[in-house]
């Protein structure tokens, strides 16, 4: 099973609908879920040490939703970038080898903590640009459903 944990909910009823159309997709392969998580409130003028405080705080929610069986894929800037057919590689890999969920994780505005990245086994970068969470989870689904279908040698990726 995939599981997505993420940082926020989505706003929009147009990206909804895309989203839920690669989970639908992917869901004829292989069970995925999302699970949103509590974005904290934030004013513009917020110190340096808020700001921390935040990242810290939603850095815990999502620790609290992976167990230690769980194979953890972190969406991060820092982490590696791949084409689309190693980005499949990483995921039926995963999938493989995973004794239980394969979770990715989508952080917040501020992104998350250093023990967030240790704790995953995966870091990867979709781009070097910083993308609307909102945006991100449809790339990441979109990717998803992508990744199946390289897997299968389907014509969708090509």
């Amino acid at each position: 099973m995939i599981r997505i944990v993420c940082i926020g909910k989505i706003k929009e009823n147009a990206m909804t609908a895309l989203i839920d159309e690669y989970l639908k997709r992917i869901n004829g392969f292989m069970k995925i879920t999302v699970e949103e998580l509590a974005e904290s409130k934030i004013k513009d003028d917020s110190s340096e040490a808020m700001i921390e405080k935040i990242k810290h705080d939603e850095s815990q929610r999502i620790l609290s939703k992976l167990s230690a069986s769980d194979k953890v894929i972190a969406l991060d800037i820092q982490g590696k970038q791949l084409d689309s057919t190693d980005f499949s590689k990483q995921v039926i890999e995963a999938c493989d080898t995973t004794r239980k969920d394969v979770v990715f994780i989508i952080g917040g505005s501020y992104g998350y903590t250093d023990e967030v990245r240790s704790r995953a086994d995966y870091r990867v970068s979709f781009s070097m640009m910083t993308f609307p969470h909102q945006l991100m989870r449809l790339i990441l689904a979109e990717q998803l459903y992508r990744a199946l279908m390289i897997s299968g040698n389907r014509s969708y990726h090509k």
